[in-house]
């Protein structure tokens, strides 16, 4: 088993080289010769991605696996659907809003419904008999819990029904260099999920931290048998970027999942992500994507 001291040597040396390969040029992207501005409907000023079967198309074909979006999307393709987590983690969301939530769910077949632990086991009854899993969040959104709350909370979770858990790192250990703590805190809950069937997807909250940091948050995450590491959670200070996207790409390698999320907008917010590296997008709802359109 690797020592604190190994790891610490370890993550040091990866960040080095990660930070190393940035100033170098990146292999072309999967997504090279795509322009999603030029896949705008003529005449449509929706902009509307995540919502419309041909545009979106365009985007898993750029090689994302799943695009999400919150409680305010309505009418999608149904071949769209299975594609997105629904989500809805407002403090202030009440029981109504979480059952408006799972009957779209199931009348349009998404991906997931991801809500706060104490919605999982409503979620799981008004779910019960589709196919769409249950997701929840662990440590959220600041991760500055113990490592036996989150497992326990981790626990509890999938207890409920949760097939998919969002768990935040300990930020404030990974920027005070205490690297066995947070790949300890990661492999508890990791540990937990698996052996319930269930993935883990990492929250590096990157706009609170520098290149190195990221680049050894994601060592640890790969480490601890993360799934998925994610970029944010959409409470912090600022959200995805395509630099940061990158970055992780390039640590995890192509094994793992990356997942966009927190202020993507817009289509070339989108191209960018997807060319980056995301496998999946976080998209928060808005007006814009409120009007579904049927390819």
């Amino acid at each position: 088993m690797i020592t604190p001291s190994e790891l610490d040597t370890l993550v040091a040396q990866i960040g080095e080289e990660i930070l190393a390969r940035l100033n170098r040029p990146a292999a072309p992207a999967r997504a090279e010769g795509l322009n999603l501005r030029d896949q705008v409907c003529p005449g449509c000023v929706q902009r509307c991605p995540q919502t419309c079967a041909r545009n979106t198309k365009e985007i898993i074909a750029a090689g994302a696996d799943r695009v999400s979006a919150s409680e305010r999307l309505t009418k999608i393709d149904p071949a769209i659907a299975a594609l997105i987590d629904h989500t809805i983690l407002r403090p202030e969301a009440t029981r109504a809003d979480i059952v408006k939530v799972c009957r779209e769910a199931r009348q349009y077949n998404f991906a997931s419904v991801c809500v706060n632990p104490y919605w999982v086991s409503l979620v799981r009854a008004e779910l019960e008999g589709s196919p769409v899993k249950v997701c929840s969040v662990i440590g959220f959104p600041l991760g500055a819990t113990s490592t036996e709350a989150k497992a326990a909370e981790a626990a509890a979770a999938l207890r409920a029904g949760a097939l998919e858990l969002d768990m935040v790192i300990n930020i404030g250990a990974l920027r005070s260099g205490d690297h066995h703590a947070v790949k300890l805190d990661i492999q508890q809950v990791v540990q937990v999920a698996h052996e319930a069937g269930a993935i883990v997807k990492v929250i590096l909250e990157t706009a609170l931290l520098d290149d190195n940091q990221k680049a050894v948050a994601c060592t640890l995450a790969k480490l601890a048998g993360a799934d998925f590491v994610k970029t944010s959670t959409g409470f912090g200070p600022a959200g995805a970027t395509a630099r940061d996207v990158e970055l992780m790409r390039r640590v995890v390698g192509p094994e793992m999942g990356v997942k966009a999320s927190g202020g993507i907008r817009t289509l070339s917010d989108l191209e960018a992500m997807t060319s980056a590296g995301a496998t999946r997008i976080g998209a928060s709802a808005s007006v814009k994507i409120v009007e579904a359109t049927a390819a």
